[in-house]
């Protein structure tokens, strides 16, 4: 039985193009779970089928994919990620989901990533009939912990991954079969209109360089309103990933439940950004196992009311955390299986601190290629693996070795460290890791600061007095580590976690006048919980692949390149195929910086042939980033649109 496409009105005569996975009638009214994504359901993520019907045939849940506003064959403007037309559009999809005959009223969201980010926004809004939310790999925090900046650095392989491939996707034309003349224009009138109107969304990422009411937009830590996570008011349980970029919220965001008496459950496993069924690196679960009984817990039972953090609610449920403690294992960029063992904690792990000091006077000219061994922070789908060996980083760095502790680290390692620049601009970057006795250096956490932010990533930059000593405090990201007994623990400083984050603006020299590093050790024994298991292996191929990192030696530069392409079918007798290439450089003698990314789209139906390609080129200075793009749409060979941007973004 496969999915019912249907069309949702929204209040200005918006109309959202949604597909419904229905149980048999004979089953009766069910909850249903709504997914809402921009990433075109009818062939982008058009595999994603298969999970509804998973969802609904296993599980018995009626469920709604929809495309968000002006996404896929959905009507409107997509003008940005989350923005408040899409969070007012999901609350009025969830009323009409409840108001269906085939529906008990009762309404989850789920999701990875993107979906997880708005089932945790749509929590904060006036939604009566949404019942439990299930967020995996989200964000509490836009301007801290997604793919755009960190520390108040700019991510920098993440500009020709995601930021880039949604200016053509955004542009890519409402499936024929699906649109039929929705507003009076056919299909290709629409996708004129689109093409444009559209304007690319990594401009005002790019753009918005401080923290502001714009980042807060969509940021359930500290909404744009002032408000925090005590808006948060249904159960909401988050899946986390510790090879994942959005790992930190987890603890944190699972405290303030707590705290606030919203019942709750954090899955933290070994996982990179995607399906703990196939993902890497193992050991692997069935995820749908245990959305399915969360679901169940909060929409089966029909006394269960929406719950409010002014009026507690006496529950049995025991809200917990169920943590994959990671323990030593060599690294590798495709690792399979990371050893370790699961612990079922209290809402708040029960920790002490354990601190080494970081002796100075100690200066490094910076190497600003520094980072390459750790790749990126959010590991997913090939080209972006996991970090390798970290020797090459810690050698063009400063290093401490200790023994480590004998608990297992659980949290966030915190450094202080009093550090002096003698240039105005710099950047930290404080990595944790674990060195094995042939000097193998696997990496356990990461901390990434422009320290123009020194007083806090939240406030306002100033640039660095030259030889000032300034007192930094930097959270490194959420992990949980247990070092085996004649393996050592090293603290890395270094100026740079390129191609991560962008290198400083110019040649600089740190220095670490000294400091400390605190870790939060587990106390006491936990029982282990139990799962379904997943696939035996990754479902991650090398084939059509390329990932690699290259040092032109007389240029003294260094470039991080990939290469990734896939053919598939889709509905309505359609194919798609994704090609994406993308190259950051950095000259190692200037630190200028340079992204290069080209994404091609092609899809085809009967008798249609659609391709659009989008080139995107950005150099960063000292002066700021100089953005071009230029994007080219045609239909059966021939150029139905042609449009290019140029901009200037100086540095806050």
């Amino acid at each position: 039985m496969t999915g019912q496409e249907v069309r949702i009105p929204m209040r200005d005569g918006v109309s959202l193009a949604a597909t419904l996975y229905l149980p048999d009638e004979p089953a009766g009214p069910q909850p249903c779970l709504l997914e809402a994504l921009p990433y075109r359901k009818d062939d982008l993520t058009s595999s994603y089928a298969a999970g509804y019907e998973d969802l609904r045939d296993r599980f018995g849940y009626a469920v709604c994919r929809v495309d968000v506003r002006g996404t896929g064959s959905s009507s409107g403007d997509a003008t940005d990620e989350y923005p408040p037309a899409e969070q007012a559009d999901l609350v009025e999809v969830i009323a009409w989901l409840a108001a269906q005959p085939w529906c008990t009223g009762r309404v989850g969201m789920f999701g990875t990533s993107y979906s997880g980010f708005n089932s945790l926004q749509i929590t904060c809004e006036d939604a009566p009939a949404l019942g439990a939310v299930f967020a995996i790999y989200s964000s509490d925090d836009r301007w801290t912990d997604d793919v755009h900046w960190r520390g108040g650095a700019l991510k920098l392989v993440d500009l020709v991954d995601y930021n880039h491939y949604m200016t053509p996707m955004c542009v890519l034309p409402p499936v024929p079969e699906v649109w039929d003349a929705v507003d009076g224009r056919d299909w290709k009138a629409e996708w004129q209109r689109r093409l444009e109107t559209n304007q690319p969304w990594v401009l005002t990422w790019l753009r918005e360089n401080v923290h502001g009411d714009y980042w807060r937009g969509g940021s359930v830590r500290l909404g744009a309103d002032g408000a925090g996570y005590e808006r948060l008011t249904v159960p909401t349980m988050l899946v986390a990933g510790w090879a994942d970029g959005y790992r930190n919220n987890s603890f944190r965001t699972v405290a303030a439940l707590a705290e606030n008496g919203v019942p709750h459950r954090l899955l933290a496993g070994p996982w990179a950004h995607a399906d703990p069924r196939h993902a890497m690196p193992g050991p692997r679960i069935d995820l749908d196992v245990e959305m399915a009984a969360w679901f169940d817990r909060w929409l089966r039972p029909a006394t269960v009311e929406r719950f409010a953090v002014v009026e507690p609610v006496e529950t049995t449920y025991e809200s917990h955390c169920d943590v994959f403690i990671r323990s030593s294992t060599v690294p590798e960029p495709d690792l399979e299986l990371h050893e370790g063992w699961w612990v079922r904690l209290p809402s708040v792990p029960p920790t002490k601190p354990f601190s080494v000091q970081l002796t100075g006077h100690r200066s490094l000219p910076v190497v600003p290629d520094t980072g390459t061994a750790a790749w990126i922070d959010c590991a997913g789908h090939l080209p972006w693996g996991q970090s390798g060996d970290q020797r090459l980083d810690d050698a063009r760095s400063l290093t401490w070795d200790f023994e480590p502790p004998r608990d297992p680290v659980v949290g966030h390692p915190r450094a202080t460290v009093r550090i002096s620049a003698d240039q105005p601009a710099a950047s930290l970057s404080v990595k944790v890791c674990d060195v094995f006795p042939d000097g193998t250096s696997a990496l356990v956490s990461r901390g990434t600061l422009d320290l123009a932010f020194r007083d806090g990533v939240h406030g306002h930059p100033a640039p660095l007095v030259p030889g000032r000593e300034y007192d930094v405090v930097l959270d490194l990201d959420a992990c949980a580590y247990a070092w085996t007994p004649g393996n050592r623990l090293r603290v890395s400083i270094a100026g740079s976690d390129w191609p991560n984050t962008i290198a400083p603006p110019a040649p600089v020299t740190l220095t670490v006048h000294g400091g400390w590093l605190e870790v939060p050790l587990l106390e006491g024994t936990f029982e282990a919980p139990t799962f379904t298991p997943g696939a035996d292996h990754s479902s991650e191929s090398i084939e059509d692949t390329t990932w690699e990192i290259r040092d032109d030696v007389l240029r003294r530069t260094t470039s991080a390149r990939t290469h990734t392409l896939s053919e598939y079918e889709t509905p309505y007798d359609g194919t798609a195929r994704e090609d994406y290439l993308g190259e950051v450089t950095v000259d190692r003698r200037t630190c200028a910086q340079t992204a290069h990314a080209v994404t091609t789209f092609d899809l085809t139906w009967p008798g249609i042939e659609v391709r659009v390609r989008s080139v995107m080129d950005i150099t960063i200075t000292g002066e700021g980033v100089d953005v071009a793009i230029e994007t080219r749409a045609s239909l059966d060979d021939h150029l139905v649109d042609s449009r290019t941007w140029r901009e200037r973004i100086p540095r806050p």
